[in-house]
């Protein structure tokens, strides 16, 4: 079984560098729109067995522009469990002002995943959101079978430590790779359990 994943197109608040988490939302950029019409081009030609994307408006609307693309359509699912990591009393803040404010909470959740410590502001730590993402992509891919292929779409800090989760990657090395980009593919095998690389955060074809 191969699985893909996709970040969400870019945004305006990811353009103005503001935290948009669980419950923030803003409007992707004209761009964006073309460079989902790429990614849809690139993977028309996959038989998605079903399409799982985050409920959060900007990933719904990833995952429309993707599937209109599709020669083959599959039915698509709108869920809470890939939802971004949820930021607490920052999202919608600026990220210049929330490292300016937590200063080391900040660094921690991009450089240092085991120290991270939201709690001052209310936020999601990185255990509860890598239990709700791996469990449901687990649970998920159990239900099917050894040649079908699915498309999970989310977001950029929650799809990372949830592929690296599920390649094993310790807690402590969740950011070594860096995060997602918009538009980028990801693609695991899945056998017997486990969880294999097949590509990585690809955004080659973005370039044509």
């Amino acid at each position: 079984m191969k699985l893909y994943f996709t970040r969400h197109g870019k945004t305006e608040w990811n353009q103005s560098r503001q935290l948009q988490g669980r419950t923030g939302d803003s409007p992707l950029l004209p761009a964006s729109y073309e460079e989902i019409h790429l990614l849809g081009q690139y993977i028309k030609n996959v038989n998605f067995a079903h399409v799982y994307s985050s409920a959060a408006l900007r990933a719904q609307v990833t995952t429309e522009g993707i599937c209109e693309e599709l020669c083959h359509k599959p039915q698509i699912t709108f869920v809470e469990e890939l939802r971004e990591m949820g930021f607490g009393s920052l999202e919608g803040e600026y990220i210049k002002i929330a490292d300016a404010a937590y200063p080391a909470e900040m660094n921690a959740m991009m450089h240092e995943p085991d120290k991270y410590n939201p709690e001052s502001f209310g936020g999601e730590t990185y255990e509860s959101l890598i239990e709700r993402s791996t469990s449901f992509v687990k649970r998920i891919a159990i239900g099917y079978g050894p040649e079908d292929k699915l498309l999970f779409v989310g977001h950029g800090m929650a799809l990372t430590a949830c592929v690296q989760s599920l390649l094993g990657t310790p807690l402590t090395d969740l950011r070594k790779d860096g995060g997602l980009k918009n538009n980028s593919l990801t693609i695991l095998n899945y056998t017997d359990g486990a969880f294999t690389l097949d590509k990585w955060n690809d955004v080659s074809f973005l370039a044509e």
